[in-house]
């Protein structure tokens, strides 16, 4: 559906400070990296903490882009063939303009809301009610003040059922969820501990959640949940909906005689779970293919949902075995032939099409992409302009190969004519392509799988994953992305950020985390040595990079790949400009290293003379002056960590003084951008916070764990008394004990120091001690103590439930050396979503 720009300016009450065609728009875009249709794109400059949408409209412009939605009067002679339209509150209008298109349509809408479970929840109905309805949903977990609009705007006449969640993190803000949204049918998944901050309790919390219910018709929510069932019949109590007088209908399920659906009995067998329910005077029984209560509770929302929508109850057992698990994220993992496989292989549509591309072409360690592609199913659209409008996302992301998959797709070859691909291949089966696999080269690229869930597109993920050991390190970027942006907030406007990544990024893999800094325009990256640079530059990392210890053996490289390095000593200054002259090369960036307390590298403060007299007659472009505190995290120190910087700061005047130009000044780290805001000066460095770890320790950050490191049972044995496990039998079974040995040990960088106990793991809720000593291979663990464990269950080494902050304790050093101790035959998969 397309709204002309005039008629968008008279539902906003826009003002064009500059008018120039009343074109068609199609597509609404906040982010100028994910532009893809510029003919058919407003752009609505929305205001940052860092960065105003503002700062995109020349490049946007460039690209293609001619309507713009604005908040403040921006100069209009550089843009003379756009549309710019002024409003008071560019979030506000984006949210009007999506509320307003929601009323356009006069179909059931599944408004979804809880602490847990939403997305699962959502893609679960979809999944169950896919035969019935033409469905529209949240793209992954869209479900804030800006994903809710941008979900609800793909509302169009083909939809026949919408089912959006919502989420919140504080007061007053699912009033304009719902205003959006405008469920018909309402559902409350549960209530947990996220965001409580934002709440003055959970009855606060709860209260709010409700509100997105307030023109229901009816609510869907479990009534074992007490608080929950409380809020829902006081707010039942005081409902009077807008557009009826009706009341609301309650349709609860649970344990309670007065559960719209009555549970008689939850049986969880070995793989699966047996329920038996009553609904309206009918007896019935359904089996679940899972046994964690979280999967039970979500399913049987689900079947009340179903109920509730009439789909009658011997169809409902059919339906429950077509769930499939939800990947609820886009993971990154290496692939045979040195490829980079991306799986997003449950579902195809559009909306999330567009978010995988974004996600590869985010990729740059392979110079290739190729995409492999099911039929979309059920899109809304004419099949001619679905596969016309895929072939431009395609040609947009400069897709290198296409492989098509399904008998709809191939049949509309044609439309894919004009993608300037190298390569493009069409079979009407899933079964076709793998016959065909032995026939086509893979090799050194980036290949993003996304199909249908009927197209049993893991199969094709696996002949394309490598495989290797068990024991993984599972890396959320979003989770990196939300860490950035929790330290970028303390930052003034002024202030640049330099992220460290040296270390292999601590561990967590050094490309994969410097195409997510400068997918987030970071400023600066950080390595330890040249080599390091040079394979970020290979995977085509763009943006500067300083190099901590430079090697005279590879100066070379240095200047190939464009590498900033420090210098610390005069014999090193001496040496690479010596070499920089040789070679001819003139105003080489540099950056100089001051020793103020540290001792470690860097210039003394005492020879700041003779280093301005080196500088002027050198070939260097000073780029930053900077130093090193040595103990910013510790208020005990603080007296010493000013000395540091008044040492610092004399000497970077002195220099600055003797330069007749500008450069960078930095001295804080990590914890310094907490615990000493008065030193950002020009430049931050964050290093082991991005990875969530608070080294001040300050509580004032809402940091989120980034990696978890998990491996599986190999064996699960029963020791009598007094029998011993392990080299050297240092481990004792003081009882009968039932023991699981574990896919990781020291080669893998699990510490030995962590044996006999002094380590733990996250089992099932539980945490399970080590036994004897740690091997090169294999860890033993008393499970004594945990029900229901299996061999080849997960077991997890730090992560959300364990911190690394305490599996360090318990080895006795610090979380950065656990970090970077982790080897790399270790798989790292790299996710973004939940």
């Amino acid at each position: 559906m397309t709204y002309s720009i005039n008629r968008i300016a008279a539902i906003l009450n826009g003002h064009f400070t500059q008018f120039h065609h009343d074109d068609a728009i199609e597509h609404l875009l906040l982010d100028s990296r994910r532009l893809i249709f510029p003919d058919t794109s407003l752009f609505f400059a929305l205001p940052g903490p860092r960065r105003d949408g503002h700062l995109f409209i020349e490049e946007l412009y460039q690209r293609g882009v001619r309507n713009f939605l604005v908040y403040k009067e921006i100069q209009i002679d550089p843009f003379p063939d756009a549309n710019i339209m002024l409003v008071a509150d560019t979030l506000q209008s984006l949210q009007q303009l999506t509320a307003y298109h929601r009323q356009q349509f006069d179909i059931p809408i599944i408004g979804i809301t809880g602490s847990n479970g939403k997305t699962i929840v959502k893609e679960w109905l979809n999944q169950l009610l896919e035969d019935n309805y033409n469905i529209v949903r949240s793209p992954k977990s869209y479900n804030s003040q800006i994903g809710v609009p941008l979900s609800v705007w793909q509302i169009n006449d083909k939809h026949g059922l919408g089912i959006f969640e919502a989420g919140i993190s504080q007061k007053n803000e699912m009033e304009k969820l719902e205003d959006i949204i405008h469920p018909t049918i309402g559902v409350f998944t549960n209530i947990g501990e996220a965001h409580n901050e934002g709440f003055e309790n959970r009855q606060q919390k709860i209260a709010e959640k409700l509100q997105l219910f307030k023109r229901s018709e009816v609510l869907i929510y479990c009534k074992n949940h007490k608080e929950i069932d409380q809020a829902v019949l006081n707010f039942q109590k005081d409902f009077s909906p807008k557009t009826a007088n009706k009341k609301l209908e309650l349709f609860s399920w649970g344990k309670s005689s007065e559960a719209t659906v009555k549970i008689s009995s939850i049986k969880k067998n070995a793989e699966d779970t047996s329920v038996k329910a009553d609904y309206n005077n009918n007896s019935f029984s359904f089996n679940i293919a899972y046994t964690d209560d979280a999967a039970i509770e979500n399913i049987i929302t689900c079947v009340c949902v179903l109920l509730y929508l009439g789909v009658p109850i011997s169809e409902l057992q059919n339906r429950l075995q077509r769930l499939t698990s939800i990947a609820m994220r886009l993971e990154l993992k290496y692939g045979i032939n040195h490829c980079s496989v991306i799986n997003d292989s449950y579902s195809a549509d559009m909306s999330s099409l567009k978010i995988a591309l974004d996600f590869l072409s985010q990729q740059q360690q392979h110079p290739k992409h190729t995409v492999i592609l099911s039929d979309i199913l059920e899109s809304g659209k004419t099949e001619k302009k679905l596969y016309h409008e895929m072939a431009g996302l395609l040609q947009q992301k400069k897709i290198n190969r296409l492989i098509g998959i399904g008998e709809r797709i191939s049949a509309n070859r044609d439309a894919f004519e004009k993608l300037k691909a190298d390569e493009i291949l069409f079979y009407p089966s899933t079964e076709n392509f793998i016959h065909d696999f032995p026939r086509i080269h893979f090799r050194d690229e980036t290949i993003l799988i996304k199909g249908a869930r009927m197209f049993q597109f893991e199969k094709i993920d696996r002949l394309l994953s490598q495989q290797v050991h068990q024991t993984v390190m599972e890396i959320s970027l979003d989770a990196m992305a939300h860490n950035l942006k929790q330290y970028q907030q303390l930052l003034k406007p002024s202030t640049k950020l330099m992220a460290m990544v040296k270390a292999f990024a601590y561990g967590t893999g050094s490309y994969e985390i410097a195409r997510l800094l400068q997918f987030h325009k970071v400023d600066y990256l950080a390595v330890a040595y040249v080599d390091e640079g040079v394979e970020l530059r290979k995977a085509g990392i763009k943006m500067p990079i300083m190099v901590m210890n430079t090697e005279e053996h590879s100066l070379d490289a240095l200047v190939q790949y464009n590498l900033e390095p420090v210098i610390y000593s005069f014999r090193l200054l001496d040496s690479i400009d010596n070499f920089f002259k040789k070679e001819g090369i003139r105003e080489i960036p540099v950056h100089i290293e001051i020793e103020t307390g540290m001792n470690r590298l860097g210039f003394s403060t005492k020879d700041i003379s003779a280093l301005i007299d080196k500088l002027k007659l050198s070939s260097f472009k000073l780029q930053s002056v900077f130093s090193h505190l040595a103990a910013s995290e510790e208020h005990q120190q603080d007296e010493f960590t000013k000395h540091q910087a008044a040492l610092f700061l004399d000497a970077a005047e002195k220099l600055q003084h003797s330069m007749n130009y500008v450069f960078l000044k930095h001295i804080a780290n990590t914890a310094a951008i907490i615990r000493h805001p008065q030193l950002q000066l020009d430049m931050v460095r964050l290093g082991i916070g991005l990875y969530g770890i608070d080294t001040a320790m300050s509580n004032h950050l809402e940091l989120k764990q980034v990696a978890v490191l998990k491996s599986t049972i190999a064996q699960i044995k029963e020791l009598d008394e007094n029998e011993t496990v392990g080299y050297n039998r240092k481990g004792l079974a003081t009882g009968k004990i039932r023991m699981a040995t574990i896919r990781i040990g020291y080669a893998d960088g699990y510490p030995r120091s962590l044996g006999s106990g002094a380590g733990k793991m996250w089992l099932n809720g539980h945490l399970v001690p080590t036994i004897g000593s740690i091997c090169m291979d294999m860890t033993m663990v008393d499970i004594t103590n945990v029900p229901d464990v299996h061999e080849g269950d997960d077991i997890i080494v730090f992560g959300n439930e364990l911190s690394i902050q305490q599996l360090a304790e318990w080895a006795g050093t610090i979380a950065y050396e656990i970090l970077t101790g982790i080897s790399q035959r270790v798989k790292r998969i790299y996710y973004e979503g939940e």
